[in-house]
């Protein structure tokens, strides 16, 4: 799905964390967000799914259109919109269940009851994220004795099981060993087939790696937002040319 932002404002109460943000995303690419602390990456990358709405005082100005849908209409639904657009954290969270039942917990609270469509659904998931091979044989087993890295490829997998046409990614690998990290950057690689995948990372190798479009934040402004080889190689702006090269952030 495209995605565009047009004039995005966002305010935490007086402070004014995103300034005039506009953007256009393409259907099936990755793009990756980078700069510093506290630049707004994430609150931006938020703003797809409205997640800052479960933020007190947070206020978004602007247009977020997906297929040409401003998703800050009043009669947005947030629940069918949220299953559009799906989001894995920088943390791995696995809910305290089976390895099964996290996967298949979305296709329960979406009211899927075919016990059969619901097998199909996780292996099908389970595959998409690289991990079935390593757990078809402990589905029953609880999630959290997988390793880091397998936590949140299941995290991946849970948020595909809902058919999202839209995947956020918020530093994904951060918290991973580098094994794990390569693995999920490969997964993020091979889904975008399937997906419009937005991530957001302070790993530059990583957002050269795996993205199609970069897009660089500083204090709240997309100061830059190019071809990843064109902004890594060449970016047209000084503060751009200085964070990539480690002069500052």
């Amino acid at each position: 799905m495209k995605l565009e932002a047009k004039n995005v404002n966002v305010h935490y109460g007086a402070d004014h964390v995103l300034k005039d943000i506009n953007m256009s995303i393409k259907k099936n690419t990755v793009t990756a967000f980078i700069g510093p602390s506290g630049c707004g990456k994430s609150t931006f990358l938020r703003t797809f799914n409205r997640m800052n709405d479960l933020i007190i005082n947070c206020k978004v100005g602007g247009e977020i259109l997906i297929e040409g849908v401003d998703i800050y209409k009043d009669n947005i639904n947030v629940n069918e919109l949220r299953k559009t657009v799906g989001m894995v954290f920088q943390k791995p969270n696995p809910f305290p269940k089976s390895i099964f039942e996290n996967v298949a917990y979305g296709l329960r609270v979406n009211g899927i009851k075919n016990k059969k469509i619901i097998e199909d659904k996780v292996e099908q998931s389970l595959k998409q994220a690289a991990l079935w091979d390593e757990v078809k044989d402990k589905l029953k087993k609880s999630a959290l004795a997988l390793s880091g890295g397998q936590q949140q490829r299941l995290c991946i997998a849970r948020a595909l099981a809902v058919e999202p046409s839209i995947l956020l990614m918020d530093e994904p690998a951060s918290a991973l060993d580098p094994i794990s990290s390569v693995k999920i950057e490969e997964l993020i690689y091979s889904l975008k087939s399937s997906y419009t995948i937005i991530i957001v990372t302070h790993n530059m190798q990583q957002a050269s790696r795996t993205s199609d479009k970069t897009a660089f934040f500083y204090l709240g402004e997309l100061v830059e937002y190019d071809d990843t080889r064109t902004l890594f190689t060449n970016p047209k702006k000084e503060k751009t040319q200085k964070y990539i090269t480690g002069r500052f952030g």
